[in-house]
C-alpha cells in the first residue's frame, strides 16, 4: 500500500512548488549539502535566481560541486550567517523575493557541534517576511533532536506564533507518533505588506 502522507521534505518542498514562479529569486538560508538549493534552482528556472547561505565551508564548496554537476549557473553560494542576508539580497528586493527554505539543525555527516541557532535563525526569518511577496512562503523544517535542538525549536515556535494573523498564515506538519524527536515543518505564508 502506497503511503498517502508525504514525508517531511516532499512537503516542504511542495509547499514552494506550489507557490515560486519561474524567474523569481529565493533564498535557501542554510544550504547544507545542496539539495534544498538544487531544488529551488531548478523550480525559479535559469532566470531565476538562488541565493544560498551557509556558515560552513564544507557546505558551501559541496553545495557548488552539486551546482557544477548539474550545470546550474543560477546561483549565489554566500558564505556567512543567514541573518546577515540584507547585506548580500538588494534592498530593491523588498516585497518581491518568491520564497525560502530552512533546515535547521547541523549539516549532515560533519561536526553535530556546530548548529544553527535560534537568535540568528529569527533574525533571519524577520528579514525574509520582509523581503518575500505576498502569497510567498518561508518553510522551515526544524530538526530538533540534537543538543542545542530543542532550545532553537522552542524559540522558533514561540516567534511564529506571535506573528500577527492579519500579515501571515503559520501551519505546522509533522508526524506526531514517531519516536526520537522527528523533525517536522513550519511554514509562514505572506498575506499582505506591513505599512512602513
Amino acid at each position: 500500500m502506497q503511503n498517502l502522507l508525504k514525508g517531511i521534505i516532499p512537503f516542504a518542498h511542495d509547499l514552494l512548488k506550489e507557490s515560486v514562479e519561474r524567474g523569481e529569486t529565493v533564498v535557501d538560508a542554510t544550504c547544507g549539502n545542496g539539495n534544498d538549493t538544487l531544488f529551488l534552482s531548478e523550480l525559479v528556472g535559469p532566470t531565476g535566481t538562488v541565493y544560498a547561505f551557509d556558515i560552513q565551508k564544507q557546505a558551501i564548496e559541496t553545495t557548488r560541486k552539486l551546482m557544477e554537476d548539474n550545470e546550474r549557473t543560477n546561483v549565489s553560494l554566500i558564505h556567512d550567517s543567514h541573518e546577515l542576508l540584507d547585506q548580500y539580497i538588494d534592498s530593491d528586493l523588498k516585497g518581491k523575493l518568491g520564497g525560502a527554505i530552512f533546515n535547521l539543525g547541523y549539516l549532515p555527516r560533519s561536526d553535530k557541534k556546530v548548529i544553527t541557532k535560534g537568535e540568528s535563525t529569527i533574525a533571519a526569518i524577520e528579514k525574509l517576511l520582509s523581503y518575500i511577496r505576498i502569497g510567498a512562503r518561508v518553510v522551515i523544517v526544524i530538526y530538533h533532536g540534537h543538543e542545542g535542538g530543542e532550545e532553537e525549536k522552542d524559540a522558533v515556535l514561540e516567534f511564529v506564533r506571535a506573528l500577527d494573523q492579519t500579515y501571515y498564515a503559520v501551519i505546522s506538519y509533522q508526524f506526531i507518533n514517531q519516536r526520537n524527536r522527528p523533525p517536522f515543518v513550519v511554514a509562514i505564508e505572506k498575506r499582505k505588506h506591513k505599512e512602513q
